[in-house]
């Protein structure tokens, strides 16, 4: 236990000293805070206000055709198609029978093509200027009134769940459930990728460069493969921590940077919903809401059943790229030829994934969580949806357990395969060999 123990140290220290490491973790979250930031950034500064020119001689547009910050419209008489550019208009929108348009359906003329979300808006903005005039002329109602009642019937966003243990019901949302599932499986789904090939590559590092013989020589080959698996899943262990640690500060950072008073407004918006909105803005509402359906997820289950399930299915995964980083010599073209049979399980297993994500109590989900090869992805797209109501206790203890013992298996089943592949050299290891190493 001594000397796996030091081989544990040694596999932790070497990577986690190197200043790839310390840089990669630091930088990572603020990367990926930069690159969304960008991309909203460049979104919002490069929507442009097309100002359109509306010729509506029968004003069944004029009271209700409303302006947005991508569509401006000006309802005008001394604007045709051959001036329209000269005044400083993108478009011309002519109603039906107005003349030029002696069409049943509205037209619009342009002189370039306007953008996907110009086009949109105003397609929306006409749809909804005429369901607001019938609603006046045939319903003899105002049409606020049904937009307020609309407004209020569409906040109530939050579904809500059977009883849980003690009596009170439990809320959930469905987008975010989704949202939490999609974002950890994926992320354990790449991990498995990058820490398993990390631990091939040392293995078939060692071997290629005889280092391998002499650390045999003073340990067992099953310590020193247990050694190297559980050293680097320690090392992405911690990267993790570091991660929630940063992803924690900065939200906290940018909370601080909103205005107190906007944060007032929030807490008062978040104990309107669900029900009436009051009169506060659409932003603060949205992050009213955002925040209440944050609240409902069960964010220690989720945060410990992450880390149980990133570490499991990492030390089931690591021990079969362990076993074929030792039958590899240096032609990295039999370590893709090997891993093929390794990396399907796990290709499989987002598949699932997804298709467990719009019904995460179906039988593919709930049995396809219970087999170790799949259960670290699609186990973790199901929690978040509710645990015990969609994931019952039985289900995940079940789950647990078998990725434990699947571990197990494999690390006895490889141990095998790596006590004779690390010291085998000038010959083309494949499956069907390694099964037989497995066998004596």
């Amino acid at each position: 236990m001594n000397k796996t123990w030091l081989v544990i140290k040694r596999e932790y220290l070497s990577r986690v000293r190197k200043k790839t490491f310390i840089l990669t973790t630091i930088l990572t979250p603020l990367l990926f805070a930069a690159v969304i930031g960008t991309v909203i950034l460049i979104t919002i500064k490069n929507v442009r206000n097309e100002k359109i020119a509306v010729v509506d001689p029968s004003g069944l547009l004029k009271s209700n055709l409303e302006s947005s910050k991508t569509v401006t419209y000006q309802f005008t008489t001394d604007v045709d198609t051959s001036n329209f550019v000269a005044k400083g208009f993108s478009a011309i929108l002519f109603s039906p029978h107005s003349g030029v348009n002696e069409t049943n359906n509205f037209k619009l003329i342009t002189e370039k093509s306007l953008s996907r979300m110009a086009n949109e808006s105003i397609e929306k903005s006409i749809d909804r200027a005429l369901e607001n005039n019938m609603i006046s002329q045939e319903l003899k109602i105002d049409p606020r009134l049904i937009d307020s009642i609309k407004s209020n019937a569409e906040s109530v966003s939050i579904i809500t769940n059977k009883k849980g243990e003690d009596g009170k019901l439990q809320q959930s949302n469905f987008n975010i459930a989704s949202s939490i599932g999609y974002f950890t499986a994926f992320l354990i789904y790449i991990t498995l990728f990058i820490y398993g090939a990390m631990v091939m590559r040392g293995v078939m590092e060692e071997k290629t460069n005889r280092i391998a013989e002499v650390i045999i020589s003073s340990v067992k080959p099953f310590q020193l493969m247990m050694g190297k698996i559980i050293g680097i899943g320690a090392v992405g262990l911690t990267q993790f921590l570091i991660w929630i640690v940063l992803i924690s500060i900065i939200t906290t950072g940018l909370t601080s940077l909103i205005p107190a008073d906007v944060l007032h407004q929030v807490q008062q918006t978040q104990q309107q919903i669900p029900g009436a909105t009051g009169q506060s803005s659409e932003a603060i509402r949205a992050m009213a809401e955002v925040q209440n359906n944050l609240a409902t997820v069960n964010w220690g289950l989720v945060i410990f059943c992450f880390i149980f399930y990133f570490l499991g299915g990492y030390l089931f995964y690591a021990a079969l790229f362990a076993a074929v980083g030792s039958a590899v010599n240096e032609d990295p073209q039999d370590a893709q030829s090997l891993m093929f049979p390794i990396t399907m399980p796990i290709v499989i297993g987002i598949v699932i994934m997804i298709n467990s994500i719009n019904d995460p109590s179906s039988s593919l989900a709930t049995w396809s969580s219970l087999i170790p090869f799949f259960s670290p992805i699609v186990m973790m797209a199901r929690i978040p949806f509710g645990v015990p109501d969609t994931v019952p206790y039985w289900q995940l203890g079940a789950s647990m357990v078998l990725l434990v013992l699947g571990f197990v298996f494999t690390t006895w089943l490889c141990s095998k395969i790596y006590r004779t592949g690390i010291l085998l050299y000038g010959k083309k290891a494949t499956w069907k060999e390694m099964l037989k190493w497995a066998r004596r």
